[in-house]
């Protein structure tokens, strides 16, 4: 998959639109100027951007995404990991622990995690 970066900008605009899709491109518009105060040339240039990185498209005046927010959230993570662990998910998980016990819960939820995507 290809660089899926995001700078902070670009990353709070997906999120309104991944939290409102489909959503027409008039209504979008209206949403970037009430909650990032953007002019509609702002919106329309940011959404060229995140076409051009092919995350959203334009279709017919309705917007929508290319890559679901979870699938982009687990990519961004694997791209962590790969960077700065080597790709080790054990060497990331002993750096996250390091500092920060986790709970009789969270460990159930990586135990749970790890059998259900254990190599056969």
């Amino acid at each position: 998959m290809k660089d899926l970066r995001l700078t902070e900008m670009e990353g709070r605009f997906a999120e309104l639109i991944w939290d409102h899709e489909p959503i027409p491109s008039g209504n979008l518009v209206k949403l970037c100027e009430s909650e990032l105060n953007w002019k509609k040339s702002t919106t329309y240039t940011m959404l060229k951007r995140l076409e051009a990185k092919e995350i959203f498209e334009n279709d017919n005046g309705v917007v929508g995404s290319l890559i679901k927010k979870d699938d982009f959230y687990a990519e961004q993570s694997k791209a962590f990991v790969k960077e700065t662990f080597g790709g080790s998910l054990p060497k990331f998980l002993a750096a996250f622990t390091k500092s920060r016990k986790l709970s009789d819960s969270e460990i159930d939820d990586v135990l749970r995690l790890i059998h259900e995507h254990k190599e056969e």
